[in-house]
């Protein structure tokens, strides 16, 4: 019975490999969108129905909520890059951490500009459906990046 175990697991394998090379390059994709600032590319990687458990305020759903976030984020920091960092994947599933940095040279939650450049981190769990990003979870060290702003 156990080497009948292991022959499906194995059997499995494959997809699951494929799964978690799908979604990783569906991560990619959105993050390549990001940090060229090709916006409307979003929409190719995430669901129209994608709920995000940690929304900007006044997120809506979707690849639209993440076109108008990021929007008003490259607006204050047109230069903003997402750099990810330590990646781990299950079947429909990635984690990571990721570090974001930019110049602040728009405005950023009614402050002007400041000039200073920011670094902060973040982390945050995706999950995949159908070749797209269908939920969100994360955190970011916002603050911290008020604080490097001198706004906090």
């Amino acid at each position: 019975m156990r080497i009948v175990d292991v022959y499906a697991q194995g059997c499995n394998l494959r997809e699951r490999v494929m799964s978690r090379s799908s979604n990783a390059a569906v991560l990619e994709g959105f993050g390549s969108a990001v940090n060229t600032d090709h916006l409307g590319e979003l929409e190719e990687y995430v669901a129209p129905d994608s709920v995000d458990h940690d929304p900007a305020p006044g997120q809506v759903p979707g690849p639209e909520g993440y076109e108008e976030m990021f929007a008003t984020m490259r607006r204050a920091f047109p230069d903003l890059h997402v750099e990810v960092e330590h990646v781990m994947a299950t079947d429909d599933e990635i984690a990571f951490s990721y570090t974001i940095t930019g110049t602040h040279l728009g405005e950023l939650m009614g402050h002007g500009p400041t000039g200073k450049t920011v670094s902060y981190r973040g982390m945050q769990i995706s999950r995949f459906a159908d070749g797209k990003m269908v939920e969100r979870w994360g955190s970011s060290d916002e603050l911290g990046m008020l604080r490097q702003l001198g706004l906090a």
